[in-house]
């Protein structure tokens, strides 16, 4: 399955410990590799802030959890996604037995 993370920073203390929270997500990053179980399609920041986007694709709910639960100083949603294509159509499949259903 595909799944879009997106993260935003946590609401922090004071400037220094602001600073001090992001001096640490970046050393923990540095440290830190994706799991082999993971492919990433695009990892991208948003402009001007500490936060962005990540289109992973895996078999392993487990190791999506794992990755948000590595960086705490961040609140993550996560969405399942499917290709535009794919899901056009199962819709369009749906529509046509819905459709052939005798009328009410």
């Amino acid at each position: 399955m595909k799944y879009m993370i997106t993260w935003y920073e946590r609401p922090q203390g004071s400037a220094l410990e602001y600073e001090n929270a992001q001096k640490r997500i970046l050393g923990v990053f540095r440290h830190w590799q994706f799991p082999d179980s993971i492919q990433v399609h695009q990892f991208l920041v948003r402009l001007g802030e500490w936060g962005g986007f990540m289109l992973v694709e895996t078999s392993d709910p487990l190791a999506v959890h794992k990755l948000t639960t590595t960086f705490p100083a961040f609140e993550f949603r996560v969405s399942q996604v499917l290709e535009v294509k794919d899901a056009v159509d199962a819709e369009l499949e749906a529509m046509a037995w819905r459709d052939a259903l005798p009328p009410a």
